[in-house]
C-alpha cells in the first residue's frame, strides 16, 4: 500500500512538475475516497442527535439507577435502529489511512533528501523543492530547521532506504570513501553513527553547508525540556504547523464532532479530549516533520470543512423532502 500511494504521488507530480501541488491533489483524492466513510458519520451523528430529548428523558427517569438507564438506553437505540457508534467508527477508520499516507510521503521527502544530501557530498548546490514561503517542502516549515537537510531530519531516515541509497551510488563521493564506508555501515546498530559522522564531514569539507545548518547567534530559546535555536539558513516560519493546529480545531467546529454526544457523557468527555489532543499532536507531528507532510494536514482540514458544507446542505435537503413526505430521518 506504501509503495502504491508513493506511485501514485510521483505520477501526479509529473503530471503537475510541483511536489507541492502534487500533494494537494493527493490529499483532495484521498478526501474524495472516505467520503463514503463520511457521509455515514454524518447520518449517524444526525440520527443521535434527534434522539436527545428521548435519552436526556431517560436520565431524568432513571438517574438513580444506572443499570436501568443503560439498559433502557440500549433498548431506545436498537428501537430507532441506531448504531450508537456509528457517528465516531467511521471516522476512527481514517486513522489507519493517515498512517499509511503519512508512510507514503516519508518515503517520498527521505528520497528526496538522499539525493539532495548526493548532490552536496559531491560540492553541488542541492535542488530545493520550494513551495510558496517554504524553501524545501522536505524539512519541516521552520526556523529551527535548515533548508538543507540536516542532521536531525536524516536520522528520520531507515536503515533500509539508507542502504538502498548507498547501493545505489554510481560513484561512491571522495568525503564518504575518506570515511571507508559500507553497506553494513548503515546497519541498525552503526546508523546514527555513520550519519553524525557523515554530517560532520560535510561540515569541514564544504562551507556552504557549514552556513545553512549554522546556528544564528543570540537566537537560542531554552523551553526547559529543549533548546530551540534559530538557524542562518531557516526554512521556513512554522505557518504550516500553526496552520495545522488552527484548521484542527476550525474543523471541529464546522465538522459538529461533538454534536450528539449530550446524552452520553462519556462520548462528551472522550469529545472534549480529542478537541484539543488533535491540535495539539497535528503541531507536534507538523513541527517535527517535513513540510510536505504538514501541507497534507492542512490541505485535508481545509477540504473536510468544505466537504462537511457540502454535505450538511445535501442532507439537510434530504431531511426536508423526507419530512415532507412524512418518511422520518434520512437513512
Amino acid at each position: 500500500m506504501n509503495q502504491a500511494l508513493f506511485d501514485i504521488l510521483s505520477w501526479i507530480n509529473s503530471w503537475v512538475g510541483s511536489w507541492g501541488w502534487a500533494m494537494v491533489i493527493f490529499t483532495f483524492l484521498i478526501r474524495l475516497v472516505l467520503t463514503p466513510l463520511d457521509l455515514k458519520s454524518r447520518v449517524g451523528m444526525r440520527k443521535t442527535q434527534k434522539l436527545q430529548p428521548k435519552l436526556q428523558e431517560l436520565q431524568k427517569k432513571y438517574a438513580n439507577d444506572k443499570e436501568k438507564l443503560n439498559a433502557k438506553t440500549a433498548e431506545l437505540y436498537k428501537k430507532e435502529h441506531i448504531n450508537p457508534l456509528s457517528s465516531c467508527l467511521p471516522l476512527l477508520l481514517t486513522w489507519p489511512i493517515l498512517i499509511i499516507v503519512f508512510g507514503a510521503m516519508r518515503t517520498v521527502a527521505n528520497k528526496e533528501l538522499l539525493l539532495q544530501l548526493t548532490q552536496i557530498l559531491n560540492n553541488e548546490t542541492p535542488t530545493l523543492e520550494p513551495f510558496l514561503w517554504i524553501k524545501n517542502l522536505w524539512m519541516p516549515d521552520s526556523l529551527f530547521s535548515s533548508a538543507w537537510p540536516d542532521l536531525g531530519t536524516l536520522r528520520q531516515i531507515s536503515t533500509d532506504q539508507w542502504k538502498e541509497w548507498f547501493n545505489g551510488l554510481e560513484t561512491v563521493p571522495a568525503l564518504l570513501k575518506d570515511l571507508n564506508l559500507t553497506a553494513e555501515s548503515f546497519d541498525g546498530s552503526t546508523l546514527q553513527a555513520t550519519i553524525e559522522a557523515i554530517q560532520n564531514a560535510i561540515v569541514n569539507g564544504n562551507a556552504a553547508y557549514a552556513n545553512a545548518v549554522s546556528a544564528n547567534a543570540g537566537w537560542s530559546f531554552n523551553l526547559l525540556i529543549t533548546r530551540l535555536t534559530v538557524v542562518k539558513e531557516y526554512n521556513g516560519y512554522l505557518l504550516l504547523p500553526i496552520l495545522s493546529a488552527v484548521s484542527q480545531i476550525v474543523m471541529t467546529k464546522v465538522t459538529g464532532s461533538q454534536q450528539g454526544q449530550e446524552g452520553n457523557p462519556q462520548a462528551a468527555s472522550t469529545g472534549k479530549m480529542m478537541t484539543w489532543f488533535f491540535p495539539i499532536f497535528s503541531l507536534v507531528i507538523c513541527v517535527g516533520y517535513s513540510s510536505a507532510f504538514a501541507l497534507y494536514w492542512v490541505a485535508g482540514n481545509v477540504i473536510m470543512m468544505i466537504q462537511t458544507l457540502i454535505l450538511n446542505k445535501v442532507l439537510d435537503a434530504k431531511e426536508q423532502n423526507a419530512a415532507i413526505a412524512g418518511e422520518g430521518t434520512v437513512k
